[in-house]
């Protein structure tokens, strides 16, 4: 397959520069909803908007025959993949800063160039291996301190964001591997299709909101509340949410399929300053120094990775 032209790999960080920034706004609006409404439901409102979007997209970049694969089980395999990256680093937005989250979350793109090497066959050499191994230091340093208070901390859902970066990488992937057959709006397409499938799925399983109760956490609550109809002054916010899901899902498609995984991924740490300023201006957060630490570390290893692949490819 031939790699993408250097035009391309710059959209393709443009796109992903984009993306950031509404997903940072999609996250502050989420957290200051998650009171009120269970995620899923939010997910369900918000996929359901996004994919009316969405195939407006389609239709102009070729119709409804875009969305028939030869991969059926690799486009399952994905739309599951971000379903549960969503839940996870959602469920772990709610107890704690936005940046903490993020920050921890930045494992993503470090995830994306270690498993781009069985699934798409790029050559990562032992710099960027090691530049990986010091990325996981950093993570470690960000949890150390959460992990060792137990319960006087956030405790287990310190390990959401990570996981949530491990299932993105992997979808991430799949989404370069995919976007050599696949329109991206067809593949966003795809992913909203997995939203609401599987939000339907929590209503019926919990969306009488029976496995809540006054003293499940945070996490848990907003995961498994109940659903209600939706206040109308909060109809715009999710009406926005919805545009802003076709958006986010089309522009980081995009980014997947016009680059190179490993190359395009670490500017995914913009999403860090956007973080902190939501978290900062609109809920009074403001993240430990060891977040700081760790942050740059992980941050400075994934910049590593980017620098080496692009002399590689030079």
């Amino acid at each position: 397959m031939t790699g993408p032209t250097s035009s391309n790999s710059n959209l393709g960080i443009y796109c992903v520069l984009a993306g950031m920034f509404l997903i940072s706004m999609n996250d502050m609006f989420i957290k200051a909803m998650s009171g009120d409404y269970p995620l899923h439901q939010i997910i369900a409102m918000r996929s359901g908007i996004g994919i009316i979007l969405t195939f407006g997209v389609l239709m102009y970049e070729g119709g409804f025959s875009l969305l028939n694969t030869g991969k059926p089980a690799l486009h399952i395999l994905r739309g599951l993949l971000i379903v549960f990256a969503n839940s996870a680093i959602y469920a772990a937005i709610v107890a704690m800063p936005l940046a903490t989250a993020n920050a921890l979350y930045f494992m993503a793109p470090l995830f994306v160039t270690l498993l781009s090497i069985p699934i798409l066959g790029e050559k990562v050499g032992p710099r960027r291996f090691a530049a990986i191994g010091v990325g996981f230091v950093g993570v470690l340093i960000m949890m150390g301190p959460e992990v060792a208070a137990g319960a006087s901390g956030l405790g287990w859902i310190v390990v959401l964001p990570v996981l949530a970066a491990a299932g993105y990488g992997l979808m991430s992937v799949l989404t370069r591997k995919l976007g050599a057959t696949s329109r991206a709006s067809a593949l966003t397409i795809h992913l909203q299709v997995a939203f609401l499938i599987v939000s339907g799925i929590m209503y019926l399983v919990a969306g009488d909101g029976r496995f809540v109760t006054a003293d499940s956490s945070a996490s848990a609550q907003f995961l498994l509340r109940a659903w209600v109809w939706p206040a109308p002054e909060d109809t715009l916010v999710i009406a926005g949410l919805g545009a802003m899901s076709a958006v986010i899902g089309y522009l980081l498609t995009q980014a997947y399929r016009l680059s190179n995984a490993s190359a395009v991924a670490p500017f995914e740490y913009v999403l860090l300053i956007y973080s902190l300023f939501w978290g900062w201006t609109v809920f009074g957060e403001w993240p430990a120094p060891t977040v700081f630490i760790g942050a740059a570390i992980v941050i400075a290893s994934g910049v590593y990775v980017f620098v080496r692949e692009g002399r590689r490819r030079s």
